[in-house]
């Protein structure tokens, strides 16, 4: 139970991301490739924490966890910024 509820915080930002894709069909193509590349980091990262709770002594993992949710979260917030000068 625990590699699926570690798994789902990532994946619901990457659920966020690609719901507020669908809602901006008419912005900037920046803006929506940054947001792709955000989902699909929050996406990866999802395996990554998932596989990572099930071997918890495999260090790559938990590294490729953090980075690709780092990824994520930095191309979330580009986005996010990006928006707001739009507006």
């Amino acid at each position: 139970m625990e590699p699926i509820n570690n798994a789902t915080r990532p994946g619901t930002l990457a659920s966020l991301s690609i719901a507020i894709l669908k809602f901006s069909s008419d912005d900037p193509f920046i803006f929506q490739l940054m947001l792709v590349a955000g989902a699909i980091m929050f996406l990866l990262s999802s395996f990554f924490i998932f596989f990572a709770t099930l071997y918890p002594t495999k260090g790559k993992l938990w590294t490729l966890t953090a980075s690709t949710f780092l990824v994520g979260l930095c191309c979330s917030i580009t986005s996010s910024v990006f928006m707001l000068l739009i507006i």
